[in-house]
């Protein structure tokens, strides 16, 4: 199986905060942030929900386009989640199910 890289942003319940990451198992890192298996922000602020990802097959691109994202407006974070979905429903299940 082939590593790939993904960029994520995930919210909580009322999709009040916004969180930007990068990882090399989006479904291990996601569940890990549902089982608040993470101490820290997204452990205090529930933040749980997969609304948005990228996958990319190096680290380099990955980890710029995280820092691209991280340094942008809330506008442009939820730009980017109403574009791909716009229900901000949890991408997770489906992700997981394969």
């Amino acid at each position: 199986m082939e590593k790939s890289f993904a960029v994520h942003i995930l919210t909580n319940k009322s999709n009040k905060v916004l969180y930007t990451g990068v990882t090399n198992d989006l479904i291990r890192r996601v569940y890990e942030h549902k089982e608040k298996n993470v101490p820290g922000f997204t452990q205090k602020d529930n933040v749980n929900k997969l609304v948005w990802y990228e996958v990319y097959e190096q680290a380099g691109p990955a980890i710029e386009r995280e820092k691209t994202i991280k340094a942008g407006s809330r506008r442009k974070k939820v730009e980017l989640i109403n574009a791909l979905n716009p229900d901000w429903q949890d991408l997770y299940d489906a992700l997981a199910k394969g």
